[in-house]
């Protein structure tokens, strides 16, 4: 493959080599939750050619989510977002394969996200439950997976790092997976990134059945939750280094985890 047979990815091209495109073009990623941090990670890989993407969330746009989510406009208020990521993509890179799923995750449904043995499964998913569930079939699959943790209420945007589970710190909604993963009898082995700012005291509180500042989704599904602040550049930078360093495993790119 030469430079001029994808014009849109001729700077992607002059860094990953015509060999490294096409990999890129090959890899099959699989992103679960298409919020403020998911969004943002489609957008990156779209844009960096990735050749194979599955979507997939359950949720619609609300007005709460146009301060800090790509697809969140008061147009598109109402709309599902996987529609609305597939259409992006389409628009972004109209090669790609990209298929469209709306599947709210639990024990019984997890395994479906990995039927197609994605490359890599990136977690943008925010809720304790469904995240433990998604990453421990992720394990059991022998799927890297690059999984995302609390964005909210954090400021410092050089303070966002990529580690293994067991190495994460000042990170409520992590430290609420690795107990449940520790119950599972999982450890490590699953690559995060989260902030190590410290959280507001908001963010912070004793263990319940869900992780705190959850909110309750307006379908019905997930657990009561509270409400955190957000602003819109820390979920993304989130996302993008998300999307980031899996395109660097794909190309077996390798850098420091700290």
């Amino acid at each position: 493959m030469t430079q001029e047979d994808i014009p849109f990815f001729k700077r992607t091209a002059l860094l990953a080599g015509p060999e490294g495109l096409q990999r890129l073009r090959e890899a099959r990623v699989t992103v679960v939750g298409l919020g403020a941090v998911g969004s943002f990670a489609v957008e990156a890989l779209a844009r960096s050619g990735i050749g194979h993407l599955r979507l997939i969330d359950f949720d619609v746009i609300h007005e709460s989510n146009i301060n800090r989510q790509l697809y969140a406009l008061p147009s598109t208020i109402g709309e599902p977002k996987i529609e609305l990521a597939l259409k992006r993509v389409q628009s972004i890179h109209p090669d790609c394969e990209v298929r469209a799923e709306s599947l709210f995750i639990t024990e019984e449904t997890a395994p479906q996200t990995l039927c197609d043995a994605p490359d890599i499964l990136l977690d943008a998913i925010d809720s304790v439950n469904p995240k433990t569930c998604l990453l421990q079939a992720a394990l059991e699959a022998r799927c890297h997976v690059i999984s995302a943790m609390g964005a909210a209420t954090r400021t410092d945007p050089t303070l966002v790092r990529i580690a293994d589970i067991s190495e994460t710190y000042n990170c409520p909604l992590a430290k609420f997976i690795r107990k449940r993963l520790r119950r599972r009898g999982i450890e490590r082995g699953i690559r995060c990134v989260f902030s190590i700012e410290p959280p507001s005291k908001d963010a912070v509180s004793e263990e319940t059945d869900h992780a705190p500042g959850e909110v309750r989704s307006e379908l019905g599904r997930g657990r009561p939750r509270n409400t955190l602040g957000s602003y819109c550049a820390i979920p993304a930078i989130f996302g993008l280094t998300a999307a980031q360093d899996a395109i660097n495993t794909l190309l077996n790119i390798h850098r420091s985890s700290q």
